[in-house]
């Protein structure tokens, strides 16, 4: 596909990489197929090829309007499109790139403008936790969008962290919302990999990913975002502190795990940064990816039959957006775990970050849509790797919803 940026964009780093994404986009409308805004709307702007077009004109010079707005506002950013896309096409970075220009051309609502400012400043905010403990105690009366969005408080197993040292060690980022929200998943990541003879670290200065504010349109917040955990992380990395050298950085929340595998992509035309940056993400790995080599050193430590038949949902940062899979279905079987994948596995649950903030009424239908499915499965757990796909879909059923760690780390424990 061909464009003619505006003289506004041309020379700049964002036109150049939009321009360059847009060149390999060949208007196939494979992507269609699997997007899941496509699959509830029929409409084609609110699919991935009209969304490409609507940026294009943009960039061209065409001033954006409310309903360009809104369509892109439509998006999860699942990158399912690009699953499926047979040229390459790097989607998910040109919608972030297409919002943050409209979003700075058309004005926003009042409402939907202090919506997205709660959003950003407060999930990150160190306020976050004490402002859930009292959301815990006003549960009864909060609407229904926020409600479902505060889950109960954790158990006193959450705080129990391994004390042992070991030679080999890891990165952990603990994520922004993710100790207050649901904190076991982090100390459960903290003891399976302690059974497996790794020691994990985390940096207490780290926070935020960088993918809230960056989907949230805030490209240069993102970045900001990102800066700050390299540094960090650096001296870890380098081995700087008594602590010794990190042999990875592990991520158990899948969404920021794709974009912290993508700091070096993200910040390439930071001269400060760059080369840093390129480290980190090559360093990254999902917690899945350690499974098959932990496995040996696990299973004979499983402490009781773990006979429960799960229901594994894949999130879509983890399938899509890492492009990885299988690795936890794999692992658990070897394990002697009955676990099975829905029909529709590909599609979103719905949850996508701050979508089902701000987009209940789509994120909902997702998320029954795809809670429907995980139901045929008649398992008495659903598993997933996201905080936020846990959250958003235990808010639909009564079924358990945990992190598959958390799991393994029961089997673990006995």
């Amino acid at each position: 596909m061909q464009t003619q940026l505006s003289s506004e964009f041309k020379g700049t780093p964002e036109g150049e990489a939009a321009e360059a994404i847009l060149r390999k986009c060949v208007h196939c409308g494979f992507c269609t197929a699997t997007c899941p805004t496509y699959q509830l709307l029929g409409d084609e702007l609110d699919g991935p090829r009209g969304r490409i077009y609507l940026i294009k004109q943009v960039l061209e010079g065409e001033a954006p309007t409310r309903a360009t707005q809104v369509h892109l506002d439509r998006c999860l950013t699942c990158r399912n499109c690009e699953s499926t896309c047979p040229s390459g096409v790097r989607y998910g970075e040109l919608v972030d790139i297409g919002r943050a220009v409209v979003e700075a051309r058309v004005e926003r609502p009042a409402h939907e403008r202090a919506a997205r400012w709660a959003l950003k400043q407060g999930m990150t905010s160190p306020l976050f936790e004490p402002a859930l403990k009292l959301g815990r105690l006003a549960r009864p009366f909060l609407p229904a969008v926020l409600k479902h969005k505060v889950p109960p408080s954790p158990s006193a197993q959450a705080q129990r962290w391994p004390k042992r040292t070991h030679p080999r060690k890891v990165l952990m980022l603990m994520g922004c919302v993710q100790p207050a929200m649901m904190p076991n998943i982090n100390s459960a990541t903290a003891r399976v990999l302690d059974a497996a003879g790794i020691q994990t670290l985390v940096a207490g200065d780290a926070g935020c990913c960088g993918a809230l504010r960056t989907h949230l349109a805030d490209r240069e917040g993102g970045l900001a975002d990102m800066r700050r955990n390299i540094d960090a992380w650096w001296p870890l990395v380098e081995g700087l502190t008594d602590a010794g050298r990190v042999e990875a950085i592990v991520m158990n929340a899948s969404g920021c795990g794709v974009t912290v595998k993508e700091y070096g992509h993200a910040l390439a035309n930071d001269p400060a940064y760059a080369g840093k940056a390129q480290r980190i993400g090559a360093l990254t790995r999902d917690l899945s990816e350690l499974l098959p080599e932990l496995v040996p050193a696990l299973k004979p430590r499983l402490h009781r039959a773990p006979a429960r038949r799960l229901a594994y949902h894949a999130p879509c940062t983890l399938q899509h957006g890492q492009q990885l899979r299988g690795h936890v279905e794999a692992a658990f079987q070897e394990l002697g775990f009955e676990i099975e994948a829905p029909q529709e596995s590909h599609l979103c649950c719905g949850s996508a970050g701050t979508y089902s903030v701000l987009q209940p009424e789509l994120a909902h239908r997702l998320r029954d849509r795809k809670l429907a499915h995980l139901g045929a499965l008649q398992s008495s757990t659903i598993v997933s790797a996201n905080i936020g796909c846990i959250q958003h879909l235990q808010s639909g059923t009564t079924t358990p919803v945990r992190h598959w760690v958390e799991v393994l780390d029961q089997a673990l424990s006995g």
